[in-house]
């Protein structure tokens, strides 16, 4: 009995010991799988840098099953069941109204560029209006250019997708895809190998990363690329706010150098990087790709323009300069990609 008790006493005194070294834990909850590379090129790097601001003193552990659908992501951080999450916006249509922003069609070519200026614009414009409250906002980032897949036909003007249903992810995406005429089924992008497979989708709108990711490739058979994307994908990273309270001051410090404009950068090369793998596989299965014929982009533009006239008009009633946030959003990113 007494090298029991002893035993007991000794294991606590060892987890009350590893307990003071070990620093402080934040539980993180990711709804696409460890080698999807939004979670290898983007959230894994992003710890990595945490843990080396923090002089490891702050980790961050990705749970191994995700604690609600795509859709829930920002609640779970808001709500407390996990401490970090990232999403996207237009998986909830009409609770994010700025973050339309970066979304607009023929903004940039790289994920990079795009996801450094949206942070920086953001931060000029857009945080005032307080769309995340309820959490810690972390950071923000958008993927590469959209682009138009399929498996029926070649796309190169309006008319060709007249007809046509495409699984499109929300936002101006979604918009788009109605303006342009087709059929827009909103689902989250783990639902594309269901829809396509199964022939409820004639084709989808994403960037070249995912048609890899969520193997796609043997599903389609054409695809289109537009200068600077049809559209972008707004996503966030947050923290919920009592966690985020609880840090220790060091380790906020630490926290804040590793996200903000730091996650954009590793968020838009993480896409970057995906986007050029995804390509060599769409090329090496035999998909058609395709550049949008100048006549074809002005349809588009055409079919569009009320998107960012209808955003500027919302962002406006808000307080915000939506003309100004445009302005802004492009030069800078037109001052990265020229860097």
């Amino acid at each position: 009995m007494r090298k029991l008790f002893s035993a007991v006493i000794t294991v606590g005194v060892l987890l009350s010991s590893t307990a003071a070294n070990a620093g402080q834990t934040l539980l993180m909850s990711s709804w696409l799988p460890p080698k999807h590379p939004v979670v290898a090129y983007i959230i894994n790097p992003w710890i990595e840098v945490v843990e080396q601001e923090s002089g490891g003193d702050l980790k961050i552990k990705i749970l191994p099953k995700a604690l609600g659908a795509p859709p829930s992501a920002f609640d779970l951080a808001k709500d407390g069941v996990a401490d970090v999450t990232y999403g996207v916006h237009g998986y909830q249509p009409g609770r994010f109204k700025l973050t339309a922003a970066t979304e607009m069609p023929f903004l940039g070519e790289s994920a990079e560029d795009v996801s450094v200026a949206y942070w920086r614009t953001y931060k000029k414009h857009l945080e005032k209006a307080n769309e995340h409250e309820g959490v810690h906002l972390l950071g923000l980032m958008s993927h590469g250019p959209g682009v138009i897949h399929n498996n029926v036909r070649a796309i190169n003007s309006v008319e060709d997708m007249k007809g046509l249903k495409f699984r499109v992810g929300g936002g101006v995406a979604g918009n788009a895809a109605k303006s342009l005429g087709v059929t827009a089924m909103l689902a989250s992008a783990t639902k594309n190998y269901e829809m396509l497979s199964s022939g409820v989708a004639d084709g989808t709108f994403l960037p070249t990363e995912s048609i890899r990711s969520f193997k796609l490739t043997k599903l389609l058979t054409h695809a289109t690329t537009l200068p600077g994307g049809l559209y972008n994908t707004s996503f966030f990273l947050v923290m919920n706010p009592a966690k985020y309270d609880g840090l220790t001051e060091a380790n906020k410090e630490a926290l804040g150098r590793a996200s903000g404009e730091k996650f954009a950068r590793i968020a838009g090369q993480g896409w970057d990087r995906a986007d050029a793998e995804g390509l060599a596989a769409m090329q090496a299965d035999g998909i058609k790709i395709i550049a949008a014929s100048e006549a074809f982009v002005d349809q588009v533009r055409q079919a569009t323009a009320h998107i960012e006239s209808g955003w500027v008009e919302t962002a406006n009633g808000l307080g915000v300069d939506g003309v100004q946030v445009m302005a802004d959003m492009r030069a800078e990113i037109a001052s990265l990609a020229a860097e």
